[in-house]
């Protein structure tokens, strides 16, 4: 006779019962957290051999890695695919919630980070009902992305576009978990390349060279390199944005083929040295887009002028530069001419560093081309 009471049983009007927590790691799997079976006994002995039972078959289940199901006490309780069960959107109804609330006015290279984000996902561990992702998951895709050879500054990136993606649709369906990716380690390896400025030097032998290949390729080197625009800030003008007046100068805004990064983006710049030269060689020839090869009313293609432009520009100046070190170059020139901290935030369309700085309306276009005259000096 059985002296102590079965483990994993309990009895209801006599009859014992098996009762099992179903383990975490296996959940997923189960339509419940835990597993009940009648044993259909009121006898103690007999309850206690069908226990052990059930709990070998079981423990040998999941020992084997969930590889087969034969004769499986409870098998009935089992979801025949786990990812077909969930009501959750996959991650690529994510996307497509997140492109359609987010993705009007901006532009299409925010459009295609968002989607090379989750081809990257899904590439690495496939597309799934964003609740049946887990934090081992989303560790796994932080690896993997580290072995495709990015650097830290661009998993970083990576990872905060996806979780934006996953968040936003669990806000918005209200659904029942959390987001997996948001607590993963992502460490700064200080792998990441510092983009270089060009010396004074280099920067004229650059200019002199736009000046001297005197093409829209050019114009376009010349004009970022005295006003710090980014590339696609640029390359998506109009000829209506190049206001050559008393006080020469670009206006930075939005438009139906280019958005801006941020609100603080759209700016005057004051036109001096190789931009000015630039903007009237170009308002010379153009009545509509200033860069026509890389606009057609709909959408702007820099990332086209970026590969085209770099190669130029290493051939050059000899050195490891991209177009973005002109932006870099800039803001160090008017450290150079100790201009204020909030006028060089103001000229670049850097976010603003407080809240004060928001107030009012910033330099005047007159009080700027005064600062970015000397910035041209010899």
């Amino acid at each position: 006779m059985v002296d102590t009471f079965p483990k994993y049983t309990y009895t209801k009007s006599g009859t014992y019962y098996f009762s099992k927590t179903v383990p975490r790691d296996l959940t997923p799997h189960y339509t419940r957290s835990r597993i009940i079976i009648c044993l259909k006994t009121k006898s103690a002995k007999q309850a206690e051999l069908s226990s052990k039972s059930i709990l070998s078959k079981l423990e040998n289940y999941w020992l084997g890695l969930r590889l087969t199901r034969t004769d499986l006490p409870a098998q009935h309780l089992l979801r025949s695919d786990p990812s077909k069960a969930s009501d959750a959107p996959t991650l690529k109804d994510a996307l497509a919630i997140y492109l359609k609330i987010k993705a009007e006015g901006r532009s299409g290279y925010f459009v295609a980070t968002a989607q090379r984000s989750i081809d990257y996902v899904v590439k690495c561990l496939g597309c799934r009902p964003i609740d049946q992702y887990t934090s081992a998951d989303a560790a796994k895709y932080r690896d993997w992305l580290v072995e495709k050879g990015l650097v830290s500054s661009s998993v970083k990136r990576i990872f905060s576009s996806v979780k934006a993606i996953v968040n936003l649709a669990i806000n918005e369906l209200g659904v029942d978990s959390k987001n997996p990716f948001a607590g993963v380690y992502l460490a700064s390896r200080g792998d990441a390349k510092k983009r270089k400025p060009l010396s004074s030097k280099s920067l004229k032998h650059l200019q002199s060279a736009c000046i001297e290949a005197d093409d829209d390729l050019r114009w376009l080197i010349a004009l970022i390199s005295d006003t710090g625009m980014r590339l696609a800030e640029a390359a998506g003008l109009h000829i209506d944005d190049l206001i050559l007046g008393e006080v020469p100068y670009v206006y930075v805004r939005p438009h139906a083929w280019r958005s801006l990064k941020t609100a603080s983006s759209e700016r005057k710049i004051p036109l001096v040295g190789a931009s000015l030269w630039a903007a009237k060689r170009i308002k010379s020839v153009s009545d509509s887009y200033c860069f026509p090869r890389y606009v057609d009313g709909v959408k702007c293609n820099s990332n086209s002028a970026s590969a085209a432009l770099n190669k130029w520009l290493k051939a050059t100046t000899k050195q490891d530069v991209v177009m973005h070190g002109l932006r870099h170059t800039f803001r160090d020139r008017l450290r150079e001419v100790e201009a204020p901290l909030d006028m060089i935030d103001q000229l670049g369309g850097w976010s603003l560093q407080s809240v004060g700085q928001g107030y009012g309306d910033g330099y005047s276009i007159e009080k700027l081309s005064r600062w970015m005259l000397k910035i041209v000096e010899d």
